[in-house]
Formats: C-alpha cells, structure tokens, sequence
C-alpha cells in the first residue's frame, strides 16, 4: 500500500491550498480515510475523516473552512483548505483505515505566513 500526499507549499493567511492524495493498493472507496497533521514540536492530530458511505467529520478547528473528498474513480483523496491560518502551519498526512492500523503517507509540508 502506498499514499503519496502532494499539493503542500507556503500560502499567505486567508489564502486556499488543496492537497491531494493518490492511493495504491488500497481502494480509498472501501475504507475509512483521512487527514492528520503534526506541528512543529506537537502530537499529530485529526484533521477531517470520509468513510466508505461518504459521511465526513471534521475537526473543531477546520470546520467550515476545510473540505474532505474523494474520487472513487481516480482512487484519490482530497482536502480543500479555505481561510488559512498560520496555526494551520504543520505537515499534512493522508491515512487510511484509520489512524492506530490503517496505512499513512509520507506527509506534505503547508506553511501559512502571517
């Protein structure tokens, strides 16, 4: 199994970033996936979360400013970053099946500059 996050980079606040997530050797459309993201010197926390039936969950701190999606057909996951905050500032990771079993990416850099 192997998740390749990309579409990180710096963006000033307020700004919009969309990241990307291609899957292989998984279908995304049958499990459980994801976004985390660890800050500098932090845990790494929950982002937002599809299931297999398309409901989605976001964290407190994303809610209305970030959207979750995926495209079944092109296996990929997505995360649509609105009003960006320089404590959004961390490194994104995509997972699958879950956070303590499930398979993670090797994370993209979101910088949001003040």
């Amino acid at each position: 199994v192997q998740l390749q996050a990309s579409g990180g980079g710096l963006v000033q606040a307020g700004g919009s970033l969309t990241l990307s997530c291609a899957a292989s050797g998984i279908i995304l459309g049958s499990n459980f996936v994801g976004w985390y993201r660890q800050a500098p010197a932090k845990q790494r926390d929950f982002v937002a979360r599809i299931t297999s039936g398309g409901r989605t969950n976001y964290a407190d701190s994303v809610q209305g400013r970030f959207t979750i999606s995926r495209d079944n057909a092109k296996n990929m996951l997505y995360l649509q970053m609105n009003s960006l905050k320089p404590e959004d500032t961390a490194v994104y990771y995509c997972n699958a099946g879950g956070s303590v079993t499930g398979y993670w990416g090797q994370g993209t850099l979101v910088t949001v500059s003040s």
